[in-house]
């Protein structure tokens, strides 16, 4: 996200009333609803959580312990558990 410089963004009219209620303050205008990105969705982070917690799933289908699990991925013993079972769901 970064600012940009209204005068070049908006109608002169519409950006005067904007001024009338916030005159040379920062304004933050929220996205509409539809437009909403999902946490992640903009970098890699999102696709990187969901390989590594398959691979997680698929190496405890294999025989390797949760305690071994979380001390591999640098995840707690509970966050193991969560995320074997939202694979189940």
């Amino acid at each position: 996200m970064g600012y940009q410089n209204g005068s070049a963004l908006l109608p002169k009219e519409l950006l005067r009333q904007i001024q009338n209620y916030v005159d040379g303050e920062y304004l933050y205008i929220p996205r509409l609803t539809g437009n909403r990105k999902k946490w992640g969705e903009k970098t890699a982070t999102r696709s990187m959580l969901a390989e590594r917690n398959a691979e997680i799933r698929r190496e405890y289908q294999n025989g390797v312990s949760v305690k071994r699990l979380s001390e591999r991925y640098h995840v707690s013993p509970q966050g193991i558990y969560k995320i074997l079972s939202t694979h189940k769901a």
